[in-house]
């Protein structure tokens, strides 16, 4: 008896180191993810050797989510296929491997999160000090606050710990999400610790003067202010959320007038904020281009091989459906088609529901939605956070497959379940509508 009271307690200790350990690895990261200057970035070195190690001690992927995956290898697989097409193959394999590497990323968050929802809260908070961080040496960048800033710069525009300002922008809008939504939901005495890291996060997708950034975050903000509206029944909720989102919109705009007014900013801003320019519409341009490759398409299902579009037009493709029937054939277009119109399907249907993970699946599928839309305009295939953000929503599709099989099973358990985790990490929104 002696010797199974202390095996106990050494087990729970051992348990709940594990647990810090894994949960800390996590969290460093989604942190490396805001600090891509150079490639390989610290995160595809770091990432690589975590799922490595996590896969070895046990990495399971739910039923649920296997369709992330097979979705992902398969284009991958007609990215390869794309690769024979090409004569000169240069630096393709890396590329692709690459892709095959993000689309394991995403199995990965989508795996841990469906096995440990705790670790939603973690990632979250792990992207919100990233993305500070990198808004602040993007914003100190284009103000040249010290000597060497200019790095932080790319076109005369902020680009943070990023090589482009156009990923830059994008890379900020979840986090920026997330806070709006803890504004428009949270306790009141609390508003004020989280206007100051939403502000710095706008304040990095404005100077980065990427249109795509900016519409991504506008669109994204409506979708999260109109889905909260809907999911509450309470009229003083639905009217708390109208009060703070007229009062986020009247502290950005204040915000707005007073940034304009400083050299330079305001004539940026006017050049960037014409829907069309000159490299779009020009008779080689980016929609020139897209006609011209549509057409390509047909000629050739395989593909013409990654990145090769560049070399015969000067330009990327600038459009991800584009992107995908270049360089990983039709193969590839109808997997990422499929996986894309799978995810929005399968994460509207359970959107609204009061689970714990909701808030977090609500402000990854609008921000999902934004960058789709975006990807019309401009290649994502290699974006870090969409295949994150791919993650957490077939994590949150993978939680809710396994609470509506313990529901059939033993609907007591799966409440007290969900009890438990709104008590501990979690708060729902209809906790929040009482507060």
């Amino acid at each position: 008896m002696s010797a199974i009271s202390h095996e106990l307690p050494q087990a729970a200790v051992n348990a709940k180191l594990i647990a810090l350990i894994s949960s800390g690895a996590v969290f460093l990261g989604i942190f490396l993810s805001g600090f891509v200057i150079s490639e390989p970035a610290p995160y595809e070195l770091y990432m690589a050797g975590l799922i490595a190690i996590w896969a070895l001690f046990g990495l399971r992927v739910s039923r649920a989510a296997m369709p992330l995956l097979v979705l992902l290898v398969t284009m991958n697989i007609g990215g390869m296929m794309a690769m024979t097409q090409m004569a000169d193959l240069a630096n393709t394999p890396l590329y692709l491997a690459v892709s095959l590497f993000l689309a394991f990323t995403a199995v990965f968050f989508a795996s841990v999160t469906a096995v440990q929802p705790s670790l939603y809260r973690l990632i979250f908070f792990a992207y919100v000090v990233s993305a500070v961080i990198t808004s602040l040496l993007g914003i100190a960048g284009y103000f040249h606050a010290f000597p060497g800033a200019e790095m932080f710069t790319k076109y005369d525009r902020a680009a943070g710990a990023f090589q482009d300002p156009n990923v830059f922008g994008p890379f900020l809008v979840l986090p920026g999400i997330y806070l709006l939504y803890l504004l428009l939901t949270g306790p009141i005495p609390r508003m004020p610790l989280l206007a100051v890291p939403l502000l710095i996060i706008t304040a990095g997708i404005f100077f980065s003067f990427s249109r795509g950034a900016w519409g991504m975050f506008a669109v994204s903000a409506v979708l999260l202010t109109g889905c909260l509206f809907l999911q509450s029944a309470s009229g003083m909720f639905r009217l708390r959320v109208v009060v703070m989102t007229i009062a986020a919109l009247s502290l950005l705009v204040v915000a707005m007038i007073v940034i304009l007014q400083l050299p330079g900013v305001s004539e940026m801003f006017s050049n960037r904020a014409h829907l069309e320019q000159s490299y779009d519409t020009a008779r080689l341009g980016r929609f020139a281009r897209y006609a011209i490759g549509f057409q390509m398409a047909l000629e050739h299902p395989f593909g013409i091989g990654p990145l090769v579009f560049g070399t015969i037009f000067g330009e990327d493709t600038h459009d991800i459906w584009l992107k995908m029937l270049m360089d990983y054939g039709w193969l590839g277009f109808v997997s990422f088609l499929t996986l894309v119109a799978w995810t929005i399907s399968a994460g509207f249907r359970i959107l609204l529901r009061d689970r714990p993970w909701q808030p977090y699946l609500l402000c990854a599928y609008v921000a999902f939605i934004g960058n789709i839309g975006l990807g019309t305009f401009i290649d994502i295939d290699h974006w870090r956070h969409v295949y994150l953000l791919l993650g957490l929503i077939w994590g949150a599709i993978a939680l809710e497959y396994r609470h509506q099989r313990l529901l059939r099973s033993d609907p007591v358990q799966a409440q007290g379940g969900k009890r438990v985790m709104e008590g501990g990490w979690f708060a729902s929104v209809k906790d929040l509508e009482h507060s």
